[in-house]
This record gives C-alpha cells, sequence and structure tokens, in this order.
C-alpha cells in the first residue's frame, strides 16, 4: 500500500464495488458500515483482512475532508442509509461537501438495463413496440 496521508480516500474491494473511508491518521479511518453508521476504526478494522489502497488528495481536499472527518469522529456522525448515506456519500460529502454515490448510480443503471433486457427476452412484441417508438423519436429532424 502506498503512503496514505491524513485526508486521503482509503478504499478496499467489498464485492463488485469498493468500501471508502477518509484516512485520519495514525491508522485510524473514518467510514461509514451498515450496523455502525460512520464511525472511526483502525485501518486494519476498516481492511477486513483485504488489500487497502489509497487514493491521494490534493492538499485543499485533504484538509476539507480531514475537517469533516474530524467533526463526524467527535460525534457529528450520520446513521447509514444505502441510498441517502452509505460510504461513498461520507466520503463525497467530506471531499466536496455535497453527497454523492456514483457506485449506487452504477448499479442501479446495470439493474435497470438488466430489467430491460429481460423484458426483452421475455416479451420480444412491448420490447419492439418500445424501439421502434425510440427509433420514430430519433429520426424525426429537430
Amino acid at each position: 500500500m502506498m503512503e496514505v496521508l491524513p485526508g486521503d480516500v482509503v478504499l478496499r474491494r467489498k464485492g463488485p464495488v469498493f468500501h471508502q473511508g477518509i484516512a485520519l491518521g495514525d491508522d485510524r479511518v473514518l467510514h461509514n458500515t451498515p450496523l455502525r453508521g460512520e464511525h472511526v476504526s483502525s485501518l486494519e478494522e476498516f481492511g477486513r483482512g483485504k488489500s487497502v489502497r489509497s487514493r491521494q488528495l490534493g492538499e485543499t481536499q485533504r484538509a476539507r475532508a480531514l475537517y469533516h472527518a474530524q467533526g463526524a469522529a467527535k460525534g457529528e456522525a450520520r446513521r447509514y442509509n444505502l441510498f441517502r448515506n452509505n460510504c461513498e456519500h461520507t466520503v463525497s460529502r467530506a471531499i466536496t461537501g455535497k453527497p454523492r454515490s456514483p457506485q449506487l448510480v452504477a448499479v442501479a443503471a446495470g439493474v435497470v438495463a438488466g430489467a430491460a433486457v429481460l423484458v426483452a427476452i421475455r416479451h420480444p412484441v412491448a420490447a419492439a413496440a418500445i424501439g421502434y417508438g425510440l427509433w420514430r423519436r430519433l429520426r424525426k429532424p429537430r
């Protein structure tokens, strides 16, 4: 693992996505889990026996992330919510001030695409009608 500076993002693989946290220094990490919400644990506990990587941030982003993470570590922590406050939301909020979860959006898009394929396979006439309607709209000159 490369050098982790306080305020950097730490990541470990968790199935098809990455679990994320903010390094606080002294081998401590702020992260967000379903059972404990936002909390501080050791880097070893964060890793859970898996390889931990880091994403180094610029000095300003690192300072902002560290400021937020230290506030959360002092009792301003939020409860976990898969759709509104997962580990990626915690990290994004710390860095940018806005909670975002691109991994969640990507997984949701995959589910929608999978459902569309299933509809196309199970109901080809309906899929063809939807496809034809889209084709007609895209074909119209603007």
